[in-house]
């Protein structure tokens, strides 16, 4: 029995896409390092190139590809073993890694295993995205350097260090003890969150959206919450991305001019992603402290109900955020919630909230706070100080769509008579 060449190639690629995540948890599982079970697993989808044409594509290729790649960390360990003369512990390795079916209970685990390594405390924060985008989401390290606009070159080394130091610190191939489970979690979304809040705002760049980011945080949290069906930061998470990317498409023009929520057509909202977001968030919502991306995902829901920017119920949103505070007081938040409170009880009430936080270091170099800025005093015809702000958020905007759609508002600012 043969299979063409273009089938075989296409099976291998979509095996990739579908079973990498899979494949290489449970090859770690054996190897207790990622180097080695990364070689193993590239082997095993080298090898599939060449048996799959023999003897065809299996019913399971994951199934097949984790066999072969166990078994070739299996023979590293052998070979390793033997040559530092430990054949009794080689015995014993073998016989705790021989249980190769792929459809185990150990499959959610193995991945878990996984993610929690990636995302450990010990390792810098983007250390933890750039292990998780290569080894979780199963990018190529050109496509991770993509993500972190650099070379090549500079992210494989990056990645080389990261594993360097799981190695050195001894950082375990495990799901953290039941106490410690919640907070590492919280890390773990952490990361998933801002690999989202990366795409669906590119800080950088010509596009507005990184779709390329914000499918693979949505990848993630579907991924966390079939492992993790009870936690509810992982249900809040999954919704908050729902409801803020059925929106994409409303976001931008067809000439990729940003449109702002108040002017988008929401009839092109992805009402399917809106009803699964409400879902989950009135599920996370039932746990008792609601989590912060829970409270942020009821927030979402709000907006995704309004059939107008008039018609938002603005108080339920301000009382969301007067709770998001005491869960998470970021200046983001405030700023966020100034800036709600300018809805419900006029632009002066914004600006004055706004005011308010004018001290923050972090909000002095933060875009929409002076385009928020810009925008009440705007509203209350302050034309000089609003064009001030707005010249304010440019020099801090970064985003050529963002800082496109600033242009356009100073320049429609009027002079006073």
């Amino acid at each position: 029995m043969t299979t063409g060449r273009t089938q075989v190639e296409a099976a291998v690629a979509q095996a990739h896409r579908d079973e990498w995540t899979y494949v290489l948890a449970a090859t770690v599982r054996v190897t207790h390092d990622i180097d080695i079970a990364e070689e193993c697993v590239q082997d095993a989808y080298a090898r599939a190139l060449s048996a799959w044409a023999i003897n065809g594509i299996p019913e399971r290729p994951g199934a097949w590809l984790t066999t072969v790649a166990r078994r070739l960390a299996i023979d590293f360990h052998r070979r390793r073993e033997i040559q530092d003369r430990l054949l009794p512990y080689l015995n014993g390795v073998a016989e705790k890694t021989m249980d190769l079916d792929h459809n185990s209970t150990s499959v959610g685990d193995d991945r878990l295993q996984l993610i929690f390594t990636c995302c450990h405390p010990a390792l810098a924060f983007e250390s933890q995205i750039a292990l998780t985008l290569r080894y979780i989401c199963g990018l190529t390290t050109s496509e991770v350097a993509r993500v972190f606009l650099v070379t090549e070159s500079t992210m494989a080394a990056r990645l080389t260090r990261a594993k360097k130091k799981i190695s050195v610190s001894h950082i375990p191939f495990q799901v953290p003890a039941p106490l410690d489970l919640p907070e590492r979690t919280d890390a773990v979304l952490e990361v998933v969150h801002l690999l989202f809040t990366t795409g669906h705002t590119a800080p950088t760049g010509s596009v507005l959206v990184r779709e390329d980011l914000t499918s693979r945080a949505i990848e993630l949290a579907r991924m966390l919450r079939q492992l993790l069906p009870g936690n509810s930061g992982v249900a809040g998470l999954l919704s908050l991305m729902l409801l803020s990317d059925a929106r994409r498409i409303a976001r931008t023009s067809p000439d990729g001019t940003m449109i702002l929520l108040g002017d988008q057509d929401r009839s092109k909202w992805d009402r399917e992603l809106i009803d699964e977001g409400i879902h989950l968030v009135r599920e996370a919502l039932t746990h008792r402290p609601p989590s912060r991306f829970a409270l942020m995902a009821a927030i979402g829901a709000v907006h995704a109900e309004a059939p107008s920017l008039c018609e938002t119920d603005w108080r339920e949103i301000v009382a969301i955020y007067d709770l998001l505070v005491l869960t998470w007081p970021s200046p983001v938040v405030r700023l966020n919630r100034a800036a709600a409170v300018g809805f419900v009880d006029g632009p002066r009430a914004g600006l004055a909230a706004l005011d308010e936080l004018a001290g923050d270091p972090f909000l002095s170099h933060y875009a929409y706070y002076a385009s928020a800025r810009a925008e009440f005093l705007a509203r209350l015809g302050c034309w000089d100080q609003a064009r001030d702000a707005y010249e304010m958020a440019l020099e801090t905007c970064h985003n050529d769509i963002e800082r496109n759609f600033l242009r356009r508002r100073l320049d429609d600012l009027k002079l006073p008579p």
